[in-house]
């Protein structure tokens, strides 16, 4: 796992001197040190147009020849690259039938430049098994080529400033240029508000864009970019048993998949380990690694010092002590967590409004300090199998109020509605507030469900926002391939409705729990919960995996209709508790879902919470627009007070000023 950066001069302008190139790329480089401390590396092509920066963090093939950026045998093909090709061995052996010639024992990197020369990009990547960002130049083709894995396990940032393209692994790269203005892209703020993140290809900052999951991106000599997606989650039907014994079929399924996908992420060649919340997702992590390693595994815990009642430690000590495993446990207060603020801005680029960061750090540096680089996580399970209670409540609403509603109201009558119910909306998130935005998204024809990360509803948003009716522009996206549809919207529910448009067009009969699914592997999945275990993990130099998003499995999941993941009894994760039967304790299958957290709402009643409110009504985006201080003065009071629970509205806000008081104010 590594940190990627480059930099292209079109031919229609001079480009930088060789030396200048170098020491822009350094720079870049340097300021992701911790994405890789075992090694650097440069490369700038004999007429300084393109050059290539690498920071190196060593898991397989330690030597000094698989060092990157990385050249084929004449040095006509050149890559830097981060990720993990799970199948590079056999695509190695693929190559040498073919005959290319290795310089490395191992290194998948190599096989990946000759994969492109033999294949191409797009039958390249449609090869690739693993997690992956990488950037190659072919000097025949004089063109640049980006990817990004199918799930977006790593980020890719892209902008184009006075007539150059550059690219890293983190937007702090790219930002090291002084030539880069630090602006806020205010349509893009007004998403962040709802989803927690930026959707790509945006990015809070204005002119600096990700390259969405599973996409490629072809830069010519002359800077123009065209951009492509070359996979997608929509379920295609081939997987689907002939005979659909409800779970028991697609159990036995799931659990040869798990099972290949966990065994293929154990290749490393540096100590490897886990990490155990004690709930089904990491417990099967642990039971099923065991199978495959010959030494015992490392599981790493977090838990709270000063609230205890969210701790899981009694649960992931069971486990550890069912698989024997080396157990490491970490307890963390509001110390700790403020101690730790301005790194997270850091290291974030752009904020992640998820309070999950927070342990995630402290377990990642737990696993660190005991010589673990690489760890295994259950990110995409609760996704793919239901997992969340907020989810039974969606699928439980469509059936006996939404659906009925939509089908039986006029959409005038809807809109109607609508326009009435935004004006007693509530500050808060209860059912009251819910109903509300339910009639609102109802009178503007848009989705019920546009996210499992959705903080401010427009209900809340038209009181937040001053400008809440500014789109955005993004042509320039638009001329490079990228579906924009919704993103420039001044109304978020239009990027969800975006999405689904798509998947409908294509899936036309795709059951609701499907629906929902696929939105979050277009949102949430890659731009939160991969984004934040990337940046996090990275910022303690871990290299993290996640097995429930392997690419066979995820395809075999998504043709599971809901009636089989959910079963009869309508249980969450019915589907996966039948296939993980006997591999973990019962009592970890059927104990309640605490999920990973932490506790926030109450840190935000102490000093802490004061702080939080000073920094927040003191900032610029509040003094001079576009948050509105009054509401958020409100906000803090409710909360104190106990009269609504304001803690995701409060730390969204905290993350937004904080980000933008380190890397814009």
């Amino acid at each position: 796992m590594c940190g990627i950066a480059g930099i292209l001069s079109p031919i229609n302008m001079t480009p930088p001197k060789a030396d200048e190139l170098r020491d822009r790329l350094i720079a870049m480089t340097h300021a992701m040190v911790h994405r890789g401390p075992d090694g650097h590396g440069t490369w700038i092509s004999d007429n300084s147009r393109i050059g290539f920066g690498h920071r190196r963090l060593a898991i397989i093939d330690l030597s000094e020849e698989a060092a990157q950026p990385m050249s084929n045998g004449d040095n006509s093909i050149w890559i830097t690259y981060n990720g993990e090709i799970y199948n590079h061995a056999q695509l190695r052996i693929d190559l040498k039938v073919k005959g290319y010639e290795f310089r490395t024992q191992h290194s998948d990197t190599e096989t990946l430049v000759h994969g492109y020369h033999a294949w191409g990009l797009e039958g390249l990547v449609d090869r690739l098994d693993g997690m992956f960002a990488f950037a190659i130049w072919d000097s025949k083709l004089n063109k640049l080529l980006l990817a990004r894995d199918r799930v977006g396990i790593k980020p890719l940032y892209f902008t184009q400033i006075g007539g150059q393209f550059r690219f890293a692994s983190e937007i702090k790269a790219i930002l090291t240029d002084p030539l880069i203005t630090r602006e806020i892209d205010n349509c893009a703020l007004n998403h962040y508000l709802s989803f927690m993140i930026t959707p790509a290809p945006l990015t809070l900052f204005k002119g600096i864009y990700k390259l969405p999951a599973s996409h490629i991106l072809e830069v010519d000599s002359a800077g123009r970019a065209c951009a492509k997606r070359y996979w997608d989650a929509a379920p295609t039907g081939h997987t689907r048993p002939k005979i659909i014994d409800h779970s028991k079929t697609y159990a036995a399924g799931i659990r040869d998949h798990l099972a290949s996908a966990i065994e293929k992420r154990m290749m490393s060649d540096v100590p490897i380990g886990v990490f155990l919340s004690g709930g089904i997702d990491s417990s099967v992590n642990v039971s099923l690694m065991r199978e495959v390693s010959k030494q015992p595994i490392e599981t790493f815990t977090v838990g709270f010092s000063d609230y205890e009642h969210l701790n899981e430690l009694n649960y992931a000590r069971l486990v550890a002590k069912e698989f024997k495993t080396n157990h490491h446990e970490v307890l963390i207060n509001s110390e700790d967590m403020q101690g730790y603020l301005e790194d997270l801005v850091h290291h974030q680029d752009e904020p992640i409004a998820d309070w999950v960061c927070v342990p995630l750090y402290f377990v990642s540096k737990l696993a660190r300090d005991n010589g673990i680089k690489v760890v295994q996580v259950g990110e995409g399970s609760d996704e793919q199998f239901c997992g969340y209670d907020s989810w039974m409540t969606y699928l439980k609403f469509y059936r006996n109020l939404w659906n009925p509603y939509c089908a039986n109201v006029p959409q005038y009558l809807r809109t109607i509605i609508g326009k009435i119910a935004i004006k007693y909306a509530p500050t808060g998130r209860d059912a009251f507030a819910q109903g509300l935005e339910a009639l609102l998204r109802a009178g503007q024809n848009q989705e019920l469900f546009w996210s499992g990360a959705n903080a401010f509803w427009n209900v809340h948003k038209h009181r937040i926002l001053e400008d809440f009716g500014s789109p955005g522009e993004y042509s320039e996206l638009a001329d490079m391939g990228f579906n924009v549809n919704g993103l420039a919207s001044s109304d978020s529910g239009d990027v969800a409705k975006g999405y689904l448009e798509a998947l409908d067009k294509d899936c036309p009969d795709s059951d609701m729990l499907t629906r929902m699914i696929y939105a979050e592997f277009r949102l949430r999945l890659p731009e939160l919960l991969l984004m934040r275990v990337d940046k996090v993990t990275m910022s303690q130099s871990i290299e993290g995996r996640v097995p429930f998003l392997d690419q066979a499995l995820v395809e075999y999941t998504m043709n599971i209709p809901q009636s089989a993941k959910l079963g009869s009894a309508n249980i969450k994760k019915h589907v996966l508790k039948e296939a993980v039967q006997g591999l973990i304790p019962n009592q970890i299958i059927h104990r309640p879902k605490m999920g990973f957290s932490a506790p926030v709402a109450d840190w935000l009643c102490s000093d802490f919470g004061a702080e939080t409110e000073k920094t927040i009504m003191r900032s610029t985006l509040v003094s001079d627009g576009p948050l509105n201080g009054e509401y958020i003065s409100r906000l803090f009071q409710e909360h104190r007070s106990k009269h609504s629970d304001h803690a995701l509205h409060i730390w969204t806000l905290h993350n937004l000023i904080n980000w933008h008081d380190h890397w814009i104010s």
